[in-house]
């Protein structure tokens, strides 16, 4: 239990890192750095790397926007797998709408 209080925090901490490396050290706003998160969520989870992500860090994966970006892509990948080409523009709002 204990190991995974630690991968946790390990995985929600790098992100954070990284978060403020890109506010400390670019010019990037913070509208900037939220965009640039989100579409890393939604890159990762289309070539199927955000899983093992995941896999390790569990809430420290998912809780921060670029788990959002993931829980998006997601959504698109299966409505475009089941509705075609619509699933592009439902996909993410159908995701999250069976969620709540």
């Amino acid at each position: 239990m204990l190991t995974t209080y630690l991968r946790v925090f390990l995985t929600g901490g790098i992100i954070c890192l990284i978060g403020q490396i890109l506010i400390n050290k670019t010019k990037m706003t913070s509208a900037k750095i939220l965009v640039t998160f989100l579409c890393a969520g939604v890159l990762l989870e289309g070539v199927g790397l955000y899983q093992y992500v995941v896999d390790f860090g569990k809430a420290g994966a998912t809780v921060p926007i670029i788990g959002f970006g993931r829980t998006l892509a997601k959504g698109v990948i299966k409505e475009v797998s089941t509705r075609g080409i619509l699933g592009i523009f439902t996909g993410g709002l159908a995701l999250e709408l069976l969620h709540q």
